[in-house]
């Protein structure tokens, strides 16, 4: 008898287990376009891109590639001061355009969330259009907004505050170094339509009891953003603080448009990606531009693993337990 009821116990954890080997097979069969797809244009790229940065290599005469060993990478740490000038030149414009691209779009959120704005689906429609339109046909419509003569920002401070803003005397948006860095963060803010659709999603998932009882509890809209709000959508800013991140590290299509990488003005849009394509795609330093491109890669990694390992201390889940 304890024989038959021991085979009886042990037939179910039998079958499930072939049911769990079932849905692993199923599983990697769905999975494996993606798993070939990333073997073969990331991976596999990726780890010839590392070849190629121990190499002395010019894609124009391959014949002559020299396997330099990390000469490349001594010269990126060591040698090469613009590697350093460009890299801190990125953080300068990541300082300013990271938290003002993020703040706004989460002001636009929560202001079209309200139930007092009226008109709330056209809004919404209107500020997320410009994020459909291509880069570069906004860096060109903005180069044309921010013109020192003609372009109707400074025409608007001149009428609003009366301080000279158009002509020679003008501000000068784009030829400013002072200024530069706010210029590009507008091209930012046309297109912040994306982020502000997220940021709504996540403000309409906060429960609605929770603002209830608040508002009973006589709390101020203040609080209430400041004590639930914010709190309860800190996993879509932690989302959209690390697309930013990584975003921003990577910034190159407006200064190249505008200045076809000549820095201009003053080497002070010479980021770090506009250097690394000049290295690779200019001079044809193939090896070197690899170079440039795996340290980057590996700042980026450090910084994403910092920002996940600080998510504990800020991030709230509710289905986690704290």
């Amino acid at each position: 008898m304890n024989g038959i009821a021991l085979r009886r116990a042990v037939k179910p954890k039998k079958v499930t287990s072939r049911i769990l080997r079932n849905e692993a097979k199923w599983g990697f069969l769905f999975l494996s376009p993606w798993i070939i797809g990333f073997l073969a244009f990331y991976f596999l790229p990726m780890l010839a891109s590392f070849g190629f940065s121990l190499l002395n290599f010019n894609p124009a005469v391959p014949d002559e590639a020299t396997f330099i060993g990390f000469q490349n990478w001594q010269r990126a740490l060591s040698v090469d001061k613009e590697v350093f000038l460009s890299f801190m030149r990125t953080m300068r414009f990541a300082a300013i355009s990271l938290p003002i691209g993020l703040g706004f779009a989460l002001l636009l959120s929560i202001i079209l969330n309200s139930k007092n704005v009226i008109g709330k689906t056209l809004y919404r429609t209107l500020f997320y259009m410009p994020s459909m339109i291509p880069v570069v046909a906004t860096v060109l419509i903005w180069n044309g907004v921010l013109n020192e003569q003609t372009g109707w920002i400074n025409v608007l401070i001149q009428s609003v505050t009366g301080i000279q803003a158009v002509g020679t005397e003008g501000l000068r948006w784009l030829a400013d170094p002072k200024l530069v860095y706010y210029a590009y963060t507008m091209f930012g803010l046309w297109g912040v339509g994306n982020a502000m659709i997220i940021f709504l999603a996540g403000l309409q998932g906060v429960p609605t009891e929770m603002y209830e009882a608040a508002e009973i509890d006589g709390a101020s809209w203040l609080q209430r953003l400041f004590s639930i709000t914010f709190p309860m959508i800190t996993p879509v800013i932690f989302y959209q603080l690390v697309l930013g991140v990584i975003g921003v590290l990577q910034y190159f299509l407006a200064p190249f448009v505008l200045n076809q990488g000549t820095g201009a003005p003053e080497g002070m849009t010479r980021f770090y990606m506009v250097y690394f394509y000049k290295q690779s795609f200019t001079f044809f330093n193939m090896g070197y531009g690899a170079t440039l491109a795996w340290l980057m890669f590996i700042f980026a990694l450090i910084v994403t693993i910092l920002l996940f390992g600080s998510a504990k201390y800020w991030v709230y889940y509710a289905s986690e337990e704290r």
